[in-house]
């Protein structure tokens, strides 16, 4: 469960940004939008829907190619690209892992973040409409090693809300996306990792 929530960290890190909703929310965030922060909800299920994992905490985006995913729900974990390295921080096991940023993120939407490719290269993409208060997107990527087989993103008045992605065992992974920040300024600190004192440190 670890290391898919990892993949999922990586993977969303700009689905965060990463849609086609409709060309105007799309060239805005693209053209416009260099720092974001929010709360998140996540929600992992099974093949037949059924919960078997949630979570919550805060993400931050600067671009390019730094985030930071703090999980402070039920269990603490800190994911931190400094832009050359990806740091995942287990705090209840006090253990450090940490690969190169180059290579890590595979052919996901977060390739977007480290300014690599294009989003229609990727992804072939279909407007699904209306459903409530949302525009929701479908993206199906062109290529499946990215381990994601369909990925929706769900707009409220032009600003992402959520996400919903199905992987290549069935399991869905759902975000609630909520206290929107775009813009404002975001300390350098928050992409710096240094290990603590005492921790494991593993290099991958």
């Amino acid at each position: 469960m670890k290391a898919f929530r990892i993949f999922v960290v990586l993977a969303l890190s700009v689905i965060v940004s990463a849609a086609f909703a409709a060309r105007d929310p799309l060239d805005r965030f693209f053209n416009e939008v260099q720092t974001f922060k929010a709360s998140f909800d996540q929600v992992v299920l099974d093949e037949g829907l059924n919960t078997i994992q949630e979570s919550s905490g805060t993400l931050y985006i600067q671009r390019p190619d730094r985030f930071r995913w703090d999980y402070a729900v039920p269990f603490k974990q800190e994911i931190v690209s400094d832009g050359k390295h990806i740091w995942v921080y287990d705090v209840d096991l006090q253990q450090v892992t940490v690969r190169k940023l180059e290579g890590a993120l595979g052919n996901t939407p977060a390739i977007l973040l480290a300014g690599k490719g294009k989003l229609g290269d990727k992804f072939s993409v279909k407007s699904l409409g209306k459903q409530g208060k949302l525009e929701w997107v479908k993206m199906i990527p062109k290529e499946n090693d990215g381990g994601f087989e369909d990925i929706r993103v769900g707009f409220e008045k032009g600003k992402i809300r959520k996400l919903e992605m199905i992987d290549s065992f069935g399991q869905t992974t759902r975000i609630t996306l909520r206290d929107n920040l775009e813009n404002k300024h975001i300390s350098k600190k928050k992409f710096t990792f240094v290990p603590p004192k005492g921790v494991d440190v593993v290099h991958q």
